[in-house]
């Protein structure tokens, strides 16, 4: 198995802050697809997640709030399916350090690579939105190749 690993700090922020953007519909649709529909704030529940060139079902596995957030991939890409995302978040000074995973990649495929750089521009639209008040969800995220 392989994993997707990012770090990134949002700065001004609390752990409550940012979890608020990854346990909310406003939240998760300000950061990562306009298109979210479901139940992010309730573990058991399931969230739609709908992109421009598809889509993916996150079953929510564990809520700590301020603290983690681990979801499950129901439905989506064959690559994806059974996968595990998750989000760690710790203060340190004046950020909230936010370790991300996508876990249990069969193989490091092409897709693979592309959903890695995916990941860091939606993770930096997390840190615009907390910081700012406004992401770059899709589709007006920063097109990468004709996956986009």
């Amino acid at each position: 198995m392989v994993n997707i690993l990012h770090r990134i700090g949002v700065k001004g922020s609390s752990p409550d802050d940012v979890y608020a953007a990854l346990t909310t519909l406003e939240g998760l649709s300000g950061w990562w697809a306009r298109d979210t529909t479901g139940k992010p704030g309730d573990a058991g529940g399931v969230i739609a997640f709908r992109f421009v060139p598809g889509g993916f079902d996150m079953k929510v596995l564990e809520l700590e709030p301020g603290r983690k957030v681990r979801w499950e991939v129901a439905d989506g890409p064959a690559e994806w399916v059974g996968t595990q995302v998750s989000f760690e978040l710790s203060q340190a000074g004046d950020f909230t350090i936010v370790l991300f995973e996508h876990r249990g990649w069969a193989e490091p495929v092409e897709f693979m690579y592309h959903c890695s750089t995916k990941w860091a521009t939606y993770l930096l639209s997390l840190k615009q939105l907390v910081e700012t008040g406004a992401g770059a969800p899709d589709p007006v995220d920063l097109q990468i190749s004709d996956w986009h």
